[in-house]
């Protein structure tokens, strides 16, 4: 969410941005709420000087009563009843206001940096690194979920009739090497100087609508009836959320915590062959890294946080490359996001794995995460980025390692959370 004095001296600054995310729909909303901002101004002013002349009129009756002067008394008094029925309009019409501004507030788009390419939608993200070289090995690789069956690892059927489609039963190696992955992608994150944290699987309301747009709301949140609860899509929502209504020493920034949840998503639309199986569910657990942070040290901390996911995909001998993600594809509440995607020999192409995303100061300002600093309390910035997201790292996991024979290598970083095992021997 914008600071409304920055919209309201920096209109034009404000529309070209809308316009740069192709949202054009919301120009004239800039306007609405530069006027309404005038008007409840305006309404605040009348109000204080009524508050102020309320004082003085009381005291001018009691003078007049004093002085035997009952009929001015009686003038005066309603002047008092006028000017407390004004006054009583004027506070109905600004909260009318405030509600309207916060919710415009919200709808309009964060700033976007400089550097982030202007276009429409995702397929005009920016390939900006490749880490490791992509292989096609000369044998078959088989659909994900085929893989998995010949380990038995996995049964949607039986998933579908206990859940319905979007869920799974992963089962026997394909589990342990969906906990292991979990487990390395913790304490890869510890050694690197993170906090490893279980937060809340769901949160309250204002939560949910401090961290995330009304889009992604109504796209991605379970909510629980009768409550005032969600079950969170990402941990890093309740991550951040554990800040709400804060105020931190400068001296003690930054906050750097790496989080495991289980995560719940509508995931609504249809979908082709290439997001069925594992890739695109209901259900599935996560690794999550989140910085809290002094503005200016925000862009370096984006720098880190997404190298740290390419670091851990290296270390699995699976190729990866940074896409940074275009204005048109950039969340409102975002500066400046990209994602990480692994190889897939059997597609021929990258495809997500991971995101990580700049959010200046629009999550802190909703949430009101503040921090002392010498010269007084100001905003923080917040970062998120996935470390990891099994089951759909498995997919690259397990393409990438697959041998001619069906088995699959470990590598040598998973080894000890697998038991020892250096290859999975498939079953069928």
């Amino acid at each position: 969410m914008l600071d409304l004095r920055f919209v309201r001296e920096n209109p034009e600054i404000v529309k070209q941005n809308i316009r740069n995310k192709f949202q054009d729909e919301k120009l004239p909303l800039v306007d609405e709420v530069i006027d309404l901002d005038a008007k409840n101004r305006a309404a605040k002013t009348e109000g204080d000087n009524l508050r102020a002349s309320r004082n003085k009129l009381s005291k001018q009756i009691g003078q007049l009563m004093g002085q035997g002067k009952k009929e001015e008394a009686e003038a005066v008094k309603a002047q008092v009843t006028a000017n407390a029925e004004r006054l009583a309009q004027l506070e109905k019409d600004e909260a009318a206001y405030e509600e309207r501004i916060t919710k415009i507030m919200m709808t309009i788009p964060n700033i976007i940096d400089p550097s982030v390419p202007i276009g429409k939608d995702d397929s005009e993200n920016v390939e900006l690194q490749r880490f490791g070289e992509p292989v096609v090995p000369d044998f078959e690789i088989p659909y994900h979920t085929d893989i998995m069956k010949t380990f038995d690892g996995i049964d949607l059927d039986a998933a579908g009739r206990v859940a319905g489609n979007g869920f799974y039963y992963l089962m026997g190696d394909i589990a342990r090497l969906h906990s292991a992955v979990i487990a390395y992608a913790r304490d890869f994150m510890i050694d690197r100087g993170f906090t490893y944290c279980v937060p809340p699987f769901m949160i309250r309301s204002n939560v949910v609508t401090g961290v995330m747009s009304f889009a992604e709301m109504d796209a991605m949140m379970y909510k629980i009836e009768g409550e005032d609860l969600y079950l969170i899509g990402t941990s890093e929502h309740s991550m951040i959320g554990k800040f709400i209504d804060t105020v931190t020493p400068e001296s003690e920034l930054p906050k750097t915590m790496t989080s495991y949840s289980p995560c719940f998503r509508k995931e609504k639309g249809a979908h082709g062959i290439e997001e069925r199986g594992v890739y695109r569910i209901h259900q599935f657990e996560k690794q999550e890294m989140i910085v809290v942070c002094k503005p200016e040290d925000s862009p370096m901390w984006y720098d880190k946080l997404w190298q740290n996911t390419v670091d851990l995909f290296r270390s699995m001998d699976i190729p990866v490359r940074t896409l940074e993600c275009c204005s048109g594809d950039l969340a409102d509440l975002k500066v400046k996001s990209c994602d990480v995607e692994a190889w897939s020999p059997r597609q021929k192409k990258y495809f997500e794995v991971g995101s990580c995303s700049n959010l200046g100061d629009a999550q802190a300002r909703r949430l009101r995460i503040r921090v002392e600093g010498e010269n007084g309390r100001y905003f923080a910035h917040t970062l998120n980025n996935t470390v990891v997201a099994p089951p759909r790292m498995l997919i690259a996991f397990l393409e990438n390692n697959l041998q001619a024979d069906g088995s699959v290598k470990i590598p040598a970083v998973l080894q000890p959370y697998m038991g020892g095992k250096t290859v999975l021997v498939p079953k069928k």
